[in-house]
């Protein structure tokens, strides 16, 4: 749909520019049309972990409630209920963010001179109240084993899908120490749509504040509004850049999508691929910025995440930019991972077998086709199929298993550290190729996303 037919649904937020809210949001929510149920109160709300400057002795936070002023309250993790007797406070100041849901404030803050490989409670305050006491364990200073998890596009009815496979994967994998995700958090491209985000965090819940969340940015992260002359612009959503965590380590154009971030032995980098793909100026100014990263690396393990795939497996896609610009730092500098979302179907690829695997996964429920080319080429692949990645690191083995919102394994394998530095990939299971139903397939989609909002009363026909 583009912005002029869009415009025809919706109507208009009063503010610098004349940005779209579409009250017909509700289909890709839980929340019945006229219905309101995300707005800040004096409650804190949307509480997440996020990473801080340094794993081991600082944590970041993010929150937001209806108020100008808040509080973040720390103490070490103890047997007993007494925590804030011996608790450091810091005051906060809020940013206010108009929204379609109302004005909010929304914060974040970090803490600091922490213990590394140490239990922490904290909490937030509201107006004359305070959040609930939520845990953390910071990060040990040198090389540990650990796992973490890693999710594809969430993107549409949240509360109603994506939630399932969070709650998934917190059962199969409760000693996960970090959650990554590849962009298209949210769907709301033609506006604020607020009730989007109050369900990812609704999906996420109390796992995304004991459990640090590294997000990239996807294309849908991003507005398009229109000024007074009718001219389109985009813009990163409010909501993205007022709560989550920048780390202020990435190129100076893009400090809130693009840093690095290191943990425990690995290096996690996070790139902006909507920005690349549009602009090849900053297409050019992330390859700068990753070439530095990269070449002055000096941990075991590099992890790229970014949102769209470097080698396309959905039908009618291609990134030609990033193989141009990205790929050959990536071979040069023996990047071992590469965690990407936006094509929404499942593919595994590593190029004549050597250098970075590259994998494309689904979390939500709107669904794509994995085109000829990628059946063809592609180590594995799926369709019809949301999904969750288990990453287990070790010295000297990463391991890696694709399992779908049911527990059922559907890919894994693993990388092997060889003696000269390269990885030995091993494939450990693969199972058969998910394909969509013929019946569903509409506009070369297996499903849109929308379909199954809980706000309605059933999937509407194909």
């Amino acid at each position: 749909m583009n912005l002029k037919a869009y415009k025809q649904m919706c109507r208009p937020v009063v503010g610098l520019l004349l940005v779209l809210s579409c009250v017909a949001s509700a289909s890709n929510t839980s929340v019945p049309e006229g219905k309101s149920r995300y707005q800040a109160t004096s409650f804190a709300d949307r509480i997440v972990l996020l990473p801080a400057s340094d794993a081991a002795s600082s944590q970041a936070v993010g929150w937001r409630s209806s108020i100008a002023q808040s509080q973040l309250q720390w103490a070490k993790a103890i047997d007993g209920p007494a925590l804030e007797l011996d608790a450091k406070t810091l005051d906060v100041k809020g940013t206010l963010v108009q929204t379609d849901n109302g004005p909010a404030y929304f914060y974040k803050a970090s803490m600091s001179g922490l213990q590394s490989d140490t239990l922490y409670a904290y909490r937030v305050k509201g107006e004359g109240n305070w959040s609930e006491w939520l845990q953390f364990r910071t990060a040990k200073a040198e090389f540990e084993p650990f796992s973490l998890l890693y999710f594809g596009d969430a993107q549409n009815n949240l509360k109603a899908h994506f939630s399932r496979l969070v709650r998934s994967a917190q059962q199969q994998v409760p000693q996960a120490k970090l959650m990554l995700h590849a962009g298209d958090l949210v769907n709301s491209r033609y506006g604020i749509l607020d009730h989007e985000w109050g369900e990812w965090f609704d999906a996420i819940g109390w796992v995304g504040a004991m459990t640090p969340q590294l997000i990239a940015a996807g294309n849908h992260e991003y507005l398009k509004s229109e000024n007074a002359k009718g001219e389109e612009r985009r813009e990163l959503a409010a909501q993205f850049t007022a709560q989550f965590q920048s780390l202020n380590n990435g190129p100076t154009s893009l400090q809130d999508t693009v840093f690095y971030h290191d943990y425990q032995g690995v290096r996690f980098i996070v790139l902006n691929s909507t920005a690349a793909v549009e602009d090849e100026n900053l297409a050019k100014v992330q390859a700068d910025w990753l070439k530095q990263v990269l070449s002055t690396n000096p941990n075991r393990w590099t992890i790229a995440i970014y949102h769209h795939p470097m080698f396309s497996v959905s039908l009618g896609r291609d990134n030609p930019r990033l193989r141009q610009y990205w790929q050959p730092l990536f071979d040069q500098y023996k990047v071992d991972l590469v965690l990407q979302g936006h094509d929404h179907v499942y593919g595994r690829y590593q190029p004549e077998g050597k250098g970075p695997v590259y994998m494309v996964s689904v979390a939500g429920p709107k669904m794509y086709l994995v085109s000829k080319q990628a059946r063809a080429k592609m180590a594995q692949v799926g369709e019809d199929t949301q999904l969750f990645q288990q990453l287990d690191i070790s010295e000297n083995q990463l391991k890696v298993k694709a399992i779908t919102v049911t527990g059922r394994l559907y890919d894994s394998f693993t990388l092997k550290r060889q003696s000269d530095g390269s990885n030995l990939l091993q494939q450990q299971f693969k199972a058969k190729m998910a394909h969509c139903s013929a019946k569903t397939i509409n506009d070369n989609k297996c499903w849109q996303g929308t379909e199954f909002s809980a706000a309605q009363s059933a999937p509407e026909k194909k």
